[in-house]
């Protein structure tokens, strides 16, 4: 009974490790390092009626060698602030990072005012990609 047990676990585990080796050492590819988010035309008018808009998150989290540019596109009808950047309708502000730290910025496309930009280390090691793509897919299946 033993024997057939593990003539049919050795397949599954053997799949686990080869995923885990995968995912340990095979290098983050992405189609591009920067990080788009727009701001879509009428968002100004739609707050000023009182509705409120989220089109960014609270906080933006970008990786080094990975995703560490964000590009903020101005699709509205009136200007934007990001930062100490204005942004005229139909602008856009590309910023690249080269450390990891927690930045804060003033923007008015946030209902709040305030944007925080987390950029996290390149994941160079076997666990730290492994912690990067699990919490990638994570991020993008939660919904």
């Amino acid at each position: 009974m033993k024997r057939r047990i593990w003539i049919l676990l050795a397949p599954l585990i053997g799949a686990a490790l080869a995923f885990l080796g995968w995912a340990a050492f095979a290098p983050i590819e992405t189609g591009s390092r920067e990080q788009v988010f727009d701001i879509p035309k009428g968002t100004y008018a739609r707050r000023r009626a009182g509705d409120l808009v989220e089109i960014l998150p609270g906080t933006i989290r970008l990786t080094l060698g990975i995703n560490d540019v964000l590009l903020i596109r101005n699709h509205d009808d009136v200007p934007q602030t990001f930062g100490p950047t204005i942004m005229m309708p139909g602008q856009s502000f590309r910023l690249p990072f080269e450390r990891a730290a927690s930045y804060q910025f003033i923007c008015t496309a946030h209902a709040s005012g305030q944007l925080t930009i987390d950029v996290e280390p390149e994941p160079t090691t076997p666990w730290a990609r492994i912690h990067w793509r699990t919490r990638h897919w994570w991020e993008n299946h939660k919904q």
